[in-house]
């Protein structure tokens, strides 16, 4: 007999739904299991203002199949020209959830980023008055350090003095990747939350590297040791009430994940709840699934969780769908390279 599993619908607090073709080819794959999602402002150009955030929200709610139920929980990008003033009043209004900061030049269309931090203590400020929560992309972009040094180096030197610096001021660490930020968040007040991956879970440096370069592996923070991917497992399945997923889920065309400077990210919206169920049933912590994907988050960012439910079931080898055709080209749905006995029914 098939085991299931029913849960409340989960969110996910990182998502890239990009914009044009690729947002209407993507979408829907996410509003199939997830009812609510913060969305990336990493467009180019990016979604600075408050007009930039509605045009954007518009365009993903014009994108949406018919009868879908999916709310788009939108952000604001952080320059240093960014308008206190104008992040308050989008904050207040409803318009968005968070606001992302990237050290400039350290992913996907992050050139816009901060370089200088001391350029956005006012809008730190403000956020941590009105209670706004900063999304942090936790590494540091300089050339001395290395690659998988940098999450570690980003925590010392960048995000534990903001955080000292501006008491009260609610920060999320994006998709972590090292036992140091397990160690830190567990450390930390409630004021700090994280988002591990889909993929981080799954997956450590060997496979992107061994047997030959798996463009469709690599994603920025690169994967670690398997150490790390361990201690990623052992806190997103101990029930620790500020971890919740955050899949940052980000296609790319498969030309350009295959070339010579391929681009970094993993696309995982049809296949991530399987997969997490896959990754806390080896952990023998199916009961804390729910917390994980349906209830930290809402609880973090001062939402009600879902009350409409999703269930898992547990049997046959799940098929990796083939690659989602877009208007700009076709994108590989990730594929952990082992079995995945789980899949969501669909009634």
């Amino acid at each position: 007999m098939n085991q299931t599993l029913t849960l409340r619908r989960p969110d996910d607090w990182h998502l890239h739904l990009r914009d044009g073709a690729m947002l209407k080819a993507v979408l829907p794959e996410t509003a199939r299991d997830f009812a609510r999602a913060i969305i990336m402002p990493n467009l180019v150009p990016p979604v600075v203002t408050s007009a930039d955030a509605i045009a954007y929200r518009d365009r993903i709610l014009a994108a949406l199949p018919e009868g879908a139920d999916f709310t788009p929980l939108m952000t604001l990008y952080l320059t240093e020209a960014t308008d206190p003033a104008d992040v308050v009043a989008a904050h207040a209004s409803g318009l968005i959830s968070a606001v992302k900061l990237y050290p400039a030049g350290a992913t996907t269309n992050s050139a816009s980023g901060v370089r200088d931090f001391d350029k956005v203590r006012p809008v730190l400020e403000a956020m941590a008055e009105a209670g706004l929560p900063l999304c942090v992309h936790g590494e540091v972009t300089r050339e001395e350090i290395d690659i998988f040094d940098r999450e570690a180096v980003f925590i010392e030197e960048v995000l534990d003095p903001i955080r000292r610096a501006t008491p009260g001021l609610r920060v999320v660490m994006e998709h972590i990747t090292t036992a140091d930020a397990c160690a830190y968040v567990k450390e930390s007040d409630g004021s700090l939350g994280a988002t591990i991956t889909t993929h981080h879970l799954m997956i450590n440096r060997n496979h992107i590297l061994v047997g030959g370069i798996k463009p469709h592996y690599y994603c920025l923070p690169v994967a670690k040791r398997e150490s790390h991917r361990a201690a990623l497992v052992e806190l997103a399945t101990s029930g620790f009430e500020h971890v919740f997923l955050g899949t940052d889920s980000a296609p790319h065309t498969q030309a350009n994940k295959e070339c010579a400077c391929g681009c970094a990210g993993v696309f995982s919206a049809s296949v991530t709840m399987p997969c997490l169920a896959q990754v806390f049933d080896e952990a023998g912590a199916l009961d804390k699934l729910e917390a994980f994907a349906s209830l930290n988050g809402p609880a973090f960012y001062r939402l009600p969780p879902n009350e409409t439910t999703i269930t898992l079931e547990k049997g046959q080898v799940l098929e990796i769908p083939a690659p989602l055709e877009t208007g700009d080209g076709p994108v590989i749905v990730f594929d952990p390279g082992k079995p995945v006995l789980w899949s969501v029914r669909r009634d």
